[in-house]
């Protein structure tokens, strides 16, 4: 769609665009109330390409990612419950650094990453991230406390945002509200100045940050908006200027986790069928040792916020990978299990308490999910004995203050039979109750599995790689193993929680590693077309000037699930509505349907614009063709542009936020 600068609300003035059959002298002129159509309600006349046929180029010389050679690629895995960075030389790309031990971890936790935790001062300046702002803000004063603004499993928010844009806001403990993008780039920031201290120390000298590729991961289930705002984050904290948007990538996690496992010797995993880290070959061969052309896997990235499946097969010698259904998955994490455990003690003591506990005792609150987080890693399918869970003081005694009684008669009253009170202070867990909070985040997971596994594409599975620190639960891996019955082995890397991050280290290394992906929506803009009787809609048709035009189109540029090679690009061709226009603005609109012959049709929403800045390009033509070249087969869809009579190259941006 064209909303051509100088358009009035009611009006549509003169737009040039057409198809290549049409004179140029073609203009179309209407009325913009004329027709009853979702295009024109939102001001959008509709256009005629100049390209109307559906034109795709594979360009394999053309990749997104060539530029100024880099030193290091730093990767941050930004997750729902704990985040970090790691390393690698372009020199030596098989030595994967990862970040120091973090301070301040829990006894009995791997701290090789930390808490995705936050921790703003009162007048709202950062003051730390991960175990230092979790401690800090633990060691507060409760009257201080409060002033604080504290946020965790904050990342979610981008994937359940219906229309998230730049203004979007996150709620800290303390209920007060923070502007989502502020808090993202704080956390970048932070990773940004950890990562070149140590950087700086290992050079001996203060590293320069240009010499760093940046890599962030993502969910592949993300949508655009989503992952370009993860980038506006990564500009506004510095990470890499917004004139150089080439140093910094987007990685998708469980193609990241893919790439790590497909490189890995068979003494580094543990296939859970046997419990063995042999399986019969060579302990130093690696899965390609036993893949062959062609073979088939699913990674399976088990995260805090999100579950991830991705099917790649693999291609050799090179081992290019290509994928063959697009990524698919859920709000299917961990913190699924956080949150039964919150309707539980809701249950218990109720709503309006806990509530009320989470706002005025917000530090205890947290104290309480640390408590329960320990406990939870704990739980496992053979387990007999009760789990413990400490209830912190202040919880027991706000309870007495709040309801009049003590906790143990809520408990006793409650008729929740299988949570008992520990004179010690504490709730006492028989492991089916453990298990049953377990359950409806694992039956989500096991039923996408066997929705996925009944796809014609996804057959023969060779390997099913179980990654993301949620699949170190034995409760998942036992519901894994008695879903799959043998039709896979189910193979989980020793170090399952550095997987995406060294992954994402090595696609920074080399993008062009997957060679070709699955769309995951349909992709298109609205135009007018001729009118066709019998084929078009009557209530579409626009008559300006004897010619009957159709209304409301949908061009298509990309099919959902299409498979879609790297650098490969669709070509479109626009021209402004007047010679003196400065800017083009197109909306795309997106459907997860593979037919669509409307934009107004259900499932079929506008999702982005397209902008063509044409300043700098007039020419003394009739008319002024902009080729635009969109490209689908990366983690980002990328537009460039050029003026066809003067060969210049037009500014060309898609925006996913602007909605």
């Amino acid at each position: 769609m064209c909303n051509c600068l100088g358009e009035t609300q009611g009006k549509i003035k003169q737009l040039g665009m057409m198809t290549e059959k049409e004179s140029a002298t073609d203009n179309i002129i209407a009325d913009a109330m004329a027709t009853p159509s979702p295009a024109k309600s939102m001001g959008d006349p509709g256009i005629t390409p100049l390209s109307p046929s559906h034109i795709q180029q594979n360009d394999t010389d053309s990749n997104a990612h060539t530029g100024p050679s880099f030193i290091v690629v730093v990767a941050v895995d930004f997750g729902t419950t704990s985040s970090g960075y790691a390393y690698a030389f372009t020199k030596e790309p098989e030595c994967i650094h990862t970040m120091r031990r973090w301070e301040g971890g829990d006894p009995g936790v791997s701290n090789q990453k930390t808490p995705t935790t936050i921790l703003l001062t009162p007048d709202r300046k950062f003051h730390s991230f991960g175990y230092a702002a979790r401690d800090f803000y633990h060691d507060l004063d409760p009257t201080e406390s409060k002033h604080w603004l504290y946020l965790e499993k904050f990342k979610m928010k981008l994937h359940t945002t219906a229309n998230l844009s730049i203004d979007t806001e996150l709620h800290a403990a303390n209920g007060k509200r923070v502007k989502a993008i502020d808090i993202f780039a704080y956390a970048l920031a932070f990773f940004k100045e950890q990562a070149l201290k140590e950087l700086s120390d290992q050079a001996g000298a203060e590293f320069d940050n240009t010499n760093i590729r940046w890599v962030i991961t993502v969910p592949a289930i993300w949508k655009m908006p989503a992952k370009q705002f993860m980038r506006e984050a990564a500009y506004k904290a510095g990470l890499v200027p917004r004139d150089t948007p080439e140093q910094l990538i987007i990685s998708l996690e469980p193609e990241a986790a893919s790439i790590y496992c497909r490189k890995l010797r068979l003494h580094q995993m543990i296939d859970i069928g046997t419990k063995t880290t042999q399986n019969g070959f060579s302990p130093n061969e690696n899965v390609g040792a036993g893949m062959t052309q062609g073979d088939t896997y699913v990674v399976v990235d088990c995260g805090g916020g999100t579950v991830d499946l991705t099917v790649h097969q693999i291609q050799l010698p090179e081992g290019h990978l290509k994928e063959l259904y697009k990524a698919s998955g859920g709000p299917y994490g961990s913190i699924g299990i956080d949150y039964e455990f919150e309707k539980l003690l809701c249950k218990i003591f109720g709503p309006d308490f806990i509530d009320q506990f989470k706002i005025k005792r917000p530090a205890a609150w947290v104290d309480l999910m640390i408590a329960f987080e320990s406990r939870k890693r704990a739980a496992a399918p053979d387990r007999t004995n009760p789990l413990n869970i400490n209830l912190p003081f202040s919880f027991i005694d706000y309870y007495k203050k709040f309801r009049g009684h003590s906790v143990e008669h809520a408990l006793r009253k409650s008729n929740v039979d299988f949570v008992k009170w520990s004179s010690q202070g504490m709730l006492r867990m028989n492991p089916d109750a453990m298990n049953a909070l377990f359950k409806p985040t694992i039956d989500h997971i096991i039923q996408h599995l066997t929705d996925l596994f009944d796809k014609p594409e996804v057959c023969d599975i060779k390997f099913l790689f179980l990654v993301g620190g949620f699949a170190e639960s034995p409760l998942l891996q036992q519901a894994v193993q008695n879903m799959l019955h043998g039709r896979s082995r189910i193979i989980i890397p020793h170090d399952v929680g550095l997987t995406i991050l060294k992954g994402a280290v090595l696609f920074g290394l080399d993008p062009s590693v997957i060679k070709v992906r699955r769309s995951p929506l349909t992709y298109g803009v609205g135009v007018l077309n001729r009118y066709v009787e019998g084929k078009h809609p009557p209530d579409k048709m626009l008559v300006k000037d004897g010619t009957r035009w159709c209304t409301d189109v949908f061009d298509t540029f990309i099919v959902c699930d299409q498979s879609v090679a790297l650098g490969e690009t669709v070509k479109r061709s626009y021209t402004p509505a007047k010679p003196s226009q400065q800017v083009i603005i197109i909306h795309i609109y997106c459907s997860e349907k593979e037919g669509v012959g409307f934009i107004s049709e259900p499932g079929v929403r506008k999702c982005g614009t397209l902008r063509l800045d044409v300043t700098g390009t007039e020419t003394s033509a009739a008319r002024r063709e902009i080729q635009t070249h969109l490209q689908f087969g990366d983690t980002e869809i990328r537009a460039m542009a050029v003026d066809v009579a003067t060969s210049r190259t037009v500014k060309a941006s898609i925006d996913f936020l602007a909605q």
